[in-house]
């Protein structure tokens, strides 16, 4: 019988000058790598554009639907409230209703985007089985989380800038042209919060098993978090303790420093509310980094 070699007990990775745990030789023919062996450096770039590139193609292909509805939304809520209300309605924070009111609709397109985005995303992956996919190739937790938040942020974005763009022709056309007193607040506050909204889609679709779950989520904490959040009004009207109760929801910040960006005033300090979405970025950025680590409902 003829003694099996170390070379044949290692399945050939030896005899191909390749190491089990993926190391790179150099062979007869130059470098020789392992099965599943990572080809690239720290960051698989390609990996990660792939998949954002997938998340950006998955609601174009039916932009009617991702893009230009939440839009039409926008410009109706904005011609009901100035129809019933902008008449009559005194200037709000030293500006007309209208003005006031716009950023924080399109604020709120941004925001529902984002989240719906990433979330919807990955809760079908896990309906329809094909989680396995995003979890095969050779992308880390981290590349994963970048390509899935970035995918959602530029929908949010995307939703945004039409949103905002159609507003602004609408408020035009009934004489109160939309102004820009702070770009840097309104880029700002604009990227923070589509990220953020991003990780918490990512965060809803990894944590739901079905559509119910993820509705939840949505009608019970996203929906009146938005609402609530002195889209609509100041809350300077608000009694004492239910602006206390705002000054403790995250969303206010978001519309109130996007807003700032427009007409040049706020009802809280704009440092403080940039802050607060710096912080809860970097806060969520890790929570969604440690479920796609740690395979959480997605290798289950």
């Amino acid at each position: 019988m003829t003694e099996t070699t170390s070379a044949e007990a290692d399945g050939g990775f030896r005899s191909a000058g390749v190491s089990r745990d993926g190391a790179v030789a150099q062979g007869a023919d130059g470098p020789q790598y392992a099965f599943g062996a990572r080809r690239f450096g720290a960051v698989n770039w390609l990996g990660v554009w792939t998949l954002y590139k997938k998340e950006v193609h998955r609601y174009l292909k039916v932009a009617f639907q991702t893009v230009f509805a939440p839009v039409i939304s926008t410009i109706l809520f904005l011609v009901v409230f100035m129809v019933a209300l902008g008449q009559d309605r005194p200037d709000v924070n030293g500006a007309p209703f209208v003005a006031f009111l716009a950023p924080g609709l399109v604020m709120m397109a941004i925001l529902n985007n984002a989240f719906s985005n990433s979330s919807s995303s990955l809760i079908i992956a896990k309906v329809q089985g094909n989680v396995v996919d995003l979890l095969m190739p050779p992308l880390s937790a981290a590349e994963l989380t970048a390509a899935f938040v970035l995918g959602a942020a530029t929908r949010g974005l995307m939703v945004g800038a039409v949103a905002a763009a159609a507003s602004a022709g609408v408020m035009a056309y009934a004489g109160t042209p939309m102004s820009v007193a702070h770009l840097g607040a309104i880029v700002y506050f604009a990227l923070g919060a589509s990220l953020l909204f991003g990780m918490l889609g990512a965060i809803a679709g990894v944590w739901a098993d079905k559509f119910d779950q993820l509705a939840l989520v949505t009608n019970f904490i996203i929906t009146p978090m938005a609402f609530l959040s002195g889209t609509f009004y100041s809350i300077e009207r608000l009694p004492g303790a239910f602006q206390t109760f705002s000054h403790w929801n995250p969303v206010f910040y978001m519309i109130d420093g996007f807003r700032y960006g427009f007409i040049g005033a706020s009802d809280a300090d704009v440092v403080l509310g940039g802050s607060v979405v710096l912080v809860l970025n970097i806060v969520f950025l890790y929570v969604s980094y440690r479920l796609f680590k740690s395979g959480y409902r997605l290798k289950s």
